[in-house]
């Protein structure tokens, strides 16, 4: 069970000693400090994943992630600055202090912790699944082996689906050149997150598609911080703030907002945290 007290203190520790690192401009290696100092929060966010974080007609960003986001740099006192990541570059940007804190779908993975640090508690979970036609009569995922469907690169399921099944993986930087691909007939459907695929089955577009195939290896979502911020006053700041959205019931009212069921995962974190207000 996440302690609470814990968090909470050392978040309000980090935030008293970073205001007063940041009152000589002198934070060094303090990211907490240098971000409050600078009075922005660089946050790298995707462009075109509908509903979590996109591009609105007017140019701004929309979307869960984004609300979050911009929650903890209330919190910070600082203002948000989103920057487009996708699932190529944004452990790139991160490690190259394009951005100072990457919300932008990231499964937490043993793997992706060798390269960045991811704040716990996770703020969300999917597995993976396949976006196919109604004409294709699959049921089970043997049945499907052999055949091509197209992903996002850098996308975390895209080799344990190839290895566990037998697919063919055809890769693009965005979800706009895999829908141009799957209508072209380069591959038989997606191969995406089971939320992505819930929010097209409820889009009138995609009728004639389904997603008959068991979902698999559901995985928690991480957002993440260069591996130098691990256990340091930014990390801790942003794991007692992520706790309280979930204890309080922001996590799953900005997911209601922003027109998304609310998710199994989410409930499980808010109804075990829900009673540890001190």
């Amino acid at each position: 069970m996440i302690n609470l007290k814990t968090l909470a203190l050392a978040a309000g520790i980090a935030f008293a000693g970073s205001t007063a690192f940041a009152q000589t401009l002198d934070c060094g290696s303090d990211t907490l400090c240098r971000v409050r100092a600078a009075g922005v929060l660089k946050i790298g966010t995707k462009n075109d994943y509908v509903p979590w974080s996109y591009l609105a007609p007017d140019g701004s960003f929309k979307g869960m992630e984004f609300d979050i986001g911009n929650k903890i740099a209330k919190a910070l006192g600082v203002k948000a600055e989103f920057v487009t990541v996708n699932s190529a570059n944004r452990f790139e940007f991160l490690a190259q202090g394009q951005i100072d804190l990457m919300i932008a779908s990231a499964s937490d993975t043993a793997e992706r912790r060798k390269v960045v640090a991811f704040v716990h508690p996770d703020y969300y979970s999917s597995g993976y699944a396949a976006f196919l036609p109604k004409a294709v009569k699959a049921t089970e995922w043997r049945q499907i082996a052999g055949q091509t469907l197209c992903s996002i690169q850098g996308a975390w399921y895209n080799k344990p689906a190839q290895e566990q099944f037998g697919i063919k993986v055809l890769a693009f930087a965005g979800t706009a050149e895999t829908e141009a691909a799957m209508t072209q007939g380069r591959c038989i459907g997606l191969l995406e997150d089971d939320n992505m695929i819930n929010v097209r089955l409820s889009d009138p577009k995609w009728a004639d598609y389904q997603m008959p195939l068991p979902i698999q290896a559901d995985t928690p979502w991480g957002m993440a911080v260069r591996q130098a911020d691990q256990f340091k006053p930014f990390y801790y700041f942003l794991a007692g703030v992520t706790s309280e959205m979930h204890r309080d019931g922001s996590m799953l009212a900005i997911e209601k907002a922003n027109g998304i069921k609310n998710s199994a995962f989410l409930i499980r974190m808010h109804d075990a945290l829900k009673d540890h207000i001190n």
